[in-house]
């Protein structure tokens, strides 16, 4: 039996082999997963770029994530609005549209050589990204029987994490391997600004080559914007959205994306000045950025092991375990040093595999035709990336201790653990 995609999988409640019979969509979704993820993560490489750029201390560098981020805050309801009154397929394609000029937006950014614009076109990139993201996590998850929703879903983030792993690699070569021997710190007035022209120029030509790709797939799925067939949403208004918050499953489970994503993020973007530091690895920067991949690339594989594992193991025991290992990670790394602590902070992208689409999973059970609503909320909690990194920065700044700083996240995956445990009792659904 087909479900209306407006729907969300019911859990023990509900017929577990209820789903969306369009097998066609799914090398559609897994693609756009890869983009998004790609584009995300790299933020983690221009980071250190407009850091020396524009001689920033970390708080002020981490405001790249801030502003990345605060997207899915101001866009995820909206986004969700948009999504049930024109359809998943329009709606990815608006995303996709809105992803291009936020591209297009790094030539004013460079040629001004000015860090809030920059900043803008961050912004308006990420805007894009939450309006696919809104489209693809409920979209996935129907693609198939509800009681596998979680692997499904994780299968998918793998997607993603290859666009973490191939984005990065690809960005630290072009981008940080551009970095002058001069420093902006040497210069001043218009040879400054010259050098921030010239050196921002790598990043431009990275992101009109995205522009240009972004511009072809949004083509091919407007193509095919009729393929799903009987699609149908719950209709509500943006603050009636936020009722699904006082579901105890629900309101846990946003608060987890908010500090998951904090963590997740804050930790990928520190990486190259954590193994820049003499303590750990003492190397330059575009080498420092080549362990970026690593981290990403053990989400990648840790998802593809977790799509398995959650087939078979409770989803709630699963993620409370990864939880604690990522805490054990990070203390671990800020008490040791060379390769150790690299490895062990690394390896905590392992640890993140499954988190993100367990506790999504976990919070919409049951959520019936709120289900592009509930995306939209979970969507609004990925605001996380915004305010902890941004904090992370500020304690670093303040002790001088990069590495006392990770505390911050080692606490968020700590509470993390404990909705993993609190999940694993069913849920009922909605009436």
């Amino acid at each position: 039996m087909a479900l209306a995609p407006g729907s969300a999988p019911q859990g023990d409640h509900a017929a577990a082999d209820q789903h969306i019979d369009a097998p066609e969509l799914r090398a559609f979704v897994l693609a756009l997963f890869f983009i998004f993820g790609g584009i995300t993560s790299l933020n983690d490489v221009i980071i250190p770029k407009l850091k020396e750029l524009f001689t920033l201390n970390y708080t002020q560098a981490m405001l790249v994530q801030f502003c990345f981020f605060t997207a899915y805050a101001v866009i995820g309801i909206p986004g969700a609005q948009l999504v049930k009154r024109i359809g998943y397929m329009r709606g990815a394609v608006a995303g996709l549209l809105t992803m291009m000029v936020g591209c297009l937006l790094f030539i004013p950014a460079s040629q001004s050589a000015a860090y809030p614009l920059f900043l803008l076109a961050l912004f308006v990139l990420a805007s894009g990204v939450v309006v696919v993201q809104v489209v693809t996590n409920p979209l996935i998850s129907l693609l198939g029987p509800a009681r596998t929703a979680p692997s499904r879903l994780t299968f998918a983030q793998a997607f993603n994490s290859l666009g973490t792993v191939v984005f990065p690699k690809v960005g630290a070569t072009i981008i940080l391997g551009s970095l002058a021997t001069v420093s902006a710190a040497e210069l001043s007035g218009p040879l400054l600004d010259a050098y921030r022209v010239r050196e921002t120029q790598t990043v431009v030509n990275t992101y009109l080559g995205l522009a240009a790709a972004l511009a072809l797939v949004a083509g091919v799925v407007w193509l095919n914007r009729n393929r799903l067939k009987g699609e149908s949403h719950e209709a509500s208004s943006v603050r009636g959205s936020f009722d699904l918050l006082r579901r105890p499953r629900f309101g846990f489970g946003a608060l987890c994306i908010f500090l998951y994503v904090g963590a997740e993020v804050a930790i990928g973007s520190l990486i190259v000045s954590y193994m820049e530091q003499g303590h750990v690895l003492g190397v330059d920067a575009q080498t420092a950025g080549s362990y970026i991949p690593w981290y990403w690339g053990g989400a990648l594989l840790g998802r593809f092991i977790g799509s398995a594992v959650l087939a078979r193991i409770t989803p709630g025991k699963v993620l409370a375990g990864n939880a604690v290992a990522a805490v054990a990670l990070i203390l671990v790394s800020v008490n040791a040093t060379g390769a150790v602590a690299a490895w062990s902070l690394i390896a905590v992208g392992l640890a993140n595999s499954i988190m993100f689409p367990t506790i999504f999973t976990l919070a919409c059970e049951g959520l019936g035709k709120r289900a592009a609503d509930g995306s939209g909320l979970i969507n609004v909690a990925i605001f996380g990336g915004a305010v902890i990194p941004l904090l992370t920065g500020g304690i670093a700044d303040m002790t001088g201790n990069l590495g006392l700083s990770l505390v911050l996240p080692a606490l968020c995956y700590a509470v993390i653990a404990g909705f993993g445990w609190f999940a694993v009792r069913p849920v009922a659904p909605l009436p």
